[in-house]
């Protein structure tokens, strides 16, 4: 997409704003993602969104590369060259009002190198482009549905961090009603992220308490995922205006299970037939095995992607009902890749790799990379999983830590070749300073471990 051309679907500006106005809207929210998938955003008077939509907004590069921490980290492009701008542009086809802030819509917006011509290679949105594009040579396009778990927490003064979970008590296991949700957060929630459009289909509380999981519809790649990122960011800010804390970390509380981001993945054919139906093995299609087996043969690589936090791997392990084994099963939920019981136009895979700190597109976009060598290789899928999983004598294991799924990463020239060398690096660096910065933190662990009697 060049700097001249508008996103498909947008209207013109004047008539946004026209819109917008007759609205009672009066500022743009312009957002875009990180590395990280966090949200980097300015809030645009709705009479300057023309201008900005000719010429853009400017950035520092190193927003992509800074950590949550606030940490400028050094990774080529940003600080070796002297902190650059990038040209954000608004995508106007995704502008929405926010039904928690009256006065205010949102859209999202795609990073331009400075000329404003080139794509930003580390832009989340467009290496998930990337990775469409290449399931397009092979006669592919690609439908996902993402799955979301978070937890909710109220603030409490006498615990170390400040919060507590919310409504924490045992038991309400896919319940939904006060029993869980004292407050109702779950059908404020609801309301609010149906209003906004982002094609949410129901919700319930989780395993742990003060957990919930949100599910949203199934749709193209890329619109899944910016479905799945404004979900995220939308959730956060839903609770901020209760004074509550929602947090996509993977695993916040030793006491209780890890969130996940479980992606539902299926392919349409050039004559738009779900490419995974057929009458092969297991009621599938050859398609289907292929891809089946591009995602265990890059599944080390995917990891860094897909957990690509020092959090994430605690997650992970026997008996979690997470994935510890790369494996896949028939709608078996103890491996890595589950196959529902639909089969016709409703087969699809599901992929319960990741976690919830994932970044939506990078994660998206490394799946379809995966199915992508899959299908275009041929490759073979190993048995499914007979029984209950975590037996490491029937698969291989995950990487155990991060650094672990960096180096499978870096590894994978299939992989990288496809999501881009220049994402593929800025996310090796800046992944990397993350750990060596958590490696020189002396933890409350190491404190209680050893203070005392060392």
């Amino acid at each position: 997409m060049s700097r001249q051309e508008p996103a498909a679907g947008a209207e013109p500006v004047q008539d946004a704003v026209r819109r917008l106005t007759a609205g009672g809207v009066d500022v743009v929210r312009v957002q875009y993602p990180d590395l990280i998938g966090v949200d980097r955003a300015r809030d645009v008077l709705v009479e300057r969104l023309p201008a900005v939509a000719e010429h853009g907004l400017s950035f520092c590069r190193a927003i992509y590369h800074t950590s949550p921490r606030g940490d400028v980290v050094d990774v080529a492009g940003g600080l070796d060259a002297g902190l650059p701008d990038i040209c954000v542009r608004p995508d106007l086809s995704t502008l929405a009002a926010l039904p928690w802030e009256p006065g205010v819509a949102s859209c999202l917006a795609d990073a331009y190198e400075p000329g404003g011509g080139e794509l930003c290679a580390e832009g989340p949105r467009d290496v998930l482009r990337r990775a469409v594009a290449r399931m397009g040579e092979i006669g592919l396009e690609p439908v996902a549905g993402p799955e979301l778990e978070y937890y909710l927490c109220e603030p409490d003064d006498s615990s170390p961090t400040g919060w507590r979970r919310y409504g924490d008590a045992p038991g309400n296991v896919y319940s939904s009603g006060l029993r869980g949700d004292p407050g109702n957060h779950l059908l404020r929630t609801l309301r609010h992220l149906r209003d906004l459009g982002l094609g949410v289909t129901m919700g319930n509380h989780e395993f742990g308490g003060g957990q919930f999981e949100i599910n949203l519809d199934h749709s193209g790649a890329l619109d899944a995922a910016d479905r799945a990122f404004r979900f995220k960011s939308a959730v956060q800010e839903i609770a901020r205006t209760e004074g509550l804390l929602a947090t996509f970390m993977t695993k916040p509380f030793n006491d209780e299970g890890g969130s996940g981001f479980h992606v539902h993945l299926s392919c349409l054919d050039a004559e738009g037939r779900n490419a995974f139906e057929g009458d092969g093995e297991h009621g599938l299609s050859e398609t289907a095995h292929q891809a089946v087996a591009g995602v265990l043969e890059h599944a080390p690589a995917l990891a860094a992607l897909l957990n690509p936090t020092i959090n994430s791997y605690k997650r992970f392990g026997p008996d979690t009902l997470a994935p510890w084994l790369i494996d896949w099963g028939l709608d078996n939920r103890s491996a890595m890749v589950r196959i529902p019981p639909e089969r016709g136009a409703a087969s699809r895979l599901e992929v319960r790799l990741g976690d919830a700190s994932a970044n939506p597109y990078l994660g998206v976009a490394g799946l379809l990379a995966a199915v992508y060598l899959g299908v275009r290789d041929k490759l073979d899928a190993p048995p499914p999983l007979e029984g209950y999983g975590y037996d490491a004598a029937k698969a291989p294991v995950l990487p155990g830590d991060l650094t672990a799924a960096l180096d499978a990463l870096e590894a994978d020239e299939a992989l990288t070749g496809v999501l881009g060398e220049r994402f593929v690096s800025a996310f090796l660096a800046y992944k990397r300073d993350e750990v060596a910065r958590f490696q020189r933190h002396v933890t409350d662990w190491e404190f209680r471990e050893y203070a005392y009697h060392l």
